[in-house]
């Protein structure tokens, strides 16, 4: 589908930036804002162009070492900048859709988690949903990036299936959506949570639901945050998806600007962070003149290991994707549109959720 050519507008900066030592390692310094103080994202190897490479001599699973390490890791240049272009008009198209009330699946200030309601006159967004939605004009730009070697390589590697050469057989379709700067200039924060672990659980609770989550040490799925802009919106607990919360954790108001040790992620235009899905986390987003700004455009998304539908039935169907999977269709062919159809079968499998209630309330 051919894409709207994006105007050239203004796009939200900041202090904090990623950068590359002498070595070829990449950091993510953080910004300034919110009291961070300086660290280090995950250290991974890097080409001179800033492209992690594979470890060898040490380790041949460089992201998902840091990942059971950190809970995140930061992967610089994911994207090749023909998709890059691509994806930059078809999101602005979207949103200016979903913003027009054009499209009614969307996330609404201030709502935080779902169940979202559909578009409704005087409402601002701040995502927009179901990228893969058969109605959604440009699923197919979307779809060749969720479905792609560069995105599928990095989720087999995390999930255990970097050697499996049946790896793309145990892939399951999940979530896709796209997450946007409010308009209006309305500035929109998350407070400190898990993806689906309550926050008023026990400590014994909570540190059985990780296990559950993680069995073994086992990611059951990986989720990203792909920027297509300057983004700046996720902050981090790094090392805190493998235990309890402290004690400081714990009291803090639901919008602490300063938890310890707390780190802001920051990617440029085509960069991607996998993370944890119940890494300590939160949001805070920057709202914009839409008329004048860009602002972030950050797609958001998760893919799943198969053999573990019910452990993530709820956190996925939550979101209404079994409403419309057993439509979705892609014009991809070949073995990467085989692999497409092979994925998305898999969710219909899950079913549709209704009686699963949702992680989370807010």
């Amino acid at each position: 589908m051919e894409q709207p050519d994006i105007p050239r507008m203004k796009r939200g900066g900041g202090r904090g930036h990623s950068t590359t030592t002498g070595t070829g390692v990449n950091l993510v310094l953080l910004s300034e804002h919110h009291g961070h103080r300086n660290s280090t994202s995950p250290s991974i190897p890097a080409d001179s162009k800033g492209t992690p490479m594979t470890m060898t001599g040490t380790s041949s699973t460089p992201y998902l070492d840091a990942l059971r390490r950190d809970g995140f890791v930061k992967i610089p240049n994911l994207l090749s900048p023909q998709l890059l272009l691509g994806l930059k008009g078809a999101s602005k198209y979207t949103t200016d859709r979903a913003r027009r009330g054009q499209w009614p699946y969307v996330r609404t200030v201030p709502k935080q988690y779902p169940p979202w309601h559909e578009w409704q006159a005087g409402d601002n967004i701040w995502g927009v949903q179901h990228l893969l939605h058969p109605d959604m004009g440009t699923r197919d730009t979307f779809a060749e990036l969720y479905f792609s070697d560069e995105v599928l390589s990095v989720v087999k590697e995390l999930v255990g299936l970097k050697d499996d050469h049946q790896g793309d057989e145990k892939l399951v379709m999940e979530l896709f959506n796209l997450l946007v700067s409010p308009a209006e200039n309305q500035d929109f924060e998350l407070c400190w949570h898990r993806d689906d672990i309550r926050p008023d659980v026990t400590p014994e609770e909570e540190e059985k639901q990780l296990k559950e989550k993680s069995p073994g040490g086992q990611q059951l799925h990986a989720q990203y945050n792909i920027a297509l802009f300057d983004d700046a919106s996720l902050i981090v607990v790094p090392e805190s998806h493998r235990r309890v919360r402290t004690e400081t954790e714990r009291n803090a108001a639901p919008y602490e600007a300063n938890l310890p040790d707390q780190l802001l992620v920051r990617l440029a235009p085509g960069d991607a962070v996998f993370y944890d899905s119940n890494i300590l986390h939160r949001g805070v987003y920057k709202g914009i003149d839409a008329s004048q700004e860009l602002g972030r455009m950050t797609l958001h998304g998760s893919i799943g290991l198969a053999g573990y539908g019910p452990e993530r039935a709820r956190q996925v169907l939550q979101h209404g994707v079994g409403d419309w999977v057993e439509r979705a269709q892609f014009s991809m062919e070949g073995p990467k549109g085989n692999r497409a159809e092979a994925m998305r079968k898999r969710l219909v499998a899950m079913g549709t959720g209704k009686d699963l209630g949702y992680s989370l309330v807010g």
